[in-house]
């Protein structure tokens, strides 16, 4: 078990261990890199489906299911957080990010138990903004409402 008390130089020392690493300009072509191959994929695996025959609309609800798919498998396997590493804020926002953000929590507190530990604690990271996303929804909503 690790001590709890530290003093100013370990302190400064974990600090320095989990500070993100390399300069913003990186990071920021970082995540546009990897962000932007995210949704080339999708892009691919769109037009496959279409090309496949489906319509727009099926190939779309196709595409999410898989990217979702992908994204759940690659955070069970540990390759999504190698990746998340790399590409900071470019692998959270495409939709295997939110696919991270179900699954993630799920490992952690499966062995806790399917109620108490993974059911209670599956949204922990995407309930916020889906409760916010949907909030936002209706109030533009309303609003569209009142002026159209």
């Amino acid at each position: 078990m690790g001590k709890i008390d530290k003093t100013q130089e370990e302190y400064q020392k974990l600090i320095k261990k989990h500070q993100p690493q390399g300069s913003p300009i990186r990071n920021f072509f970082a995540a546009y890199l990897v962000g932007g191959l995210i949704c080339v994929f999708g892009q691919f695996v769109l037009n496959t489906l279409q090309g496949a025959g489906l319509s727009m609309a099926d190939a779309s609800a196709y595409n999410t299911i898989i990217l979702l798919f992908i994204g759940g498998l690659l955070t069970g396997l540990g390759v999504y957080d190698e990746i998340a590493q790399f590409a900071g804020a470019g692998s959270i926002v495409p939709i295997t990010g939110f696919a991270n953000a179900i699954v993630s929590p799920a490992m952690e507190y499966r062995q806790d138990g399917y109620i108490l530990g993974l059911g209670a604690n599956i949204y922990s990271i995407a309930g916020p903004v889906l409760t916010y996303g949907m909030l936002t929804a209706f109030l533009i909503g309303v609003i569209k409402l009142l002026i159209f």
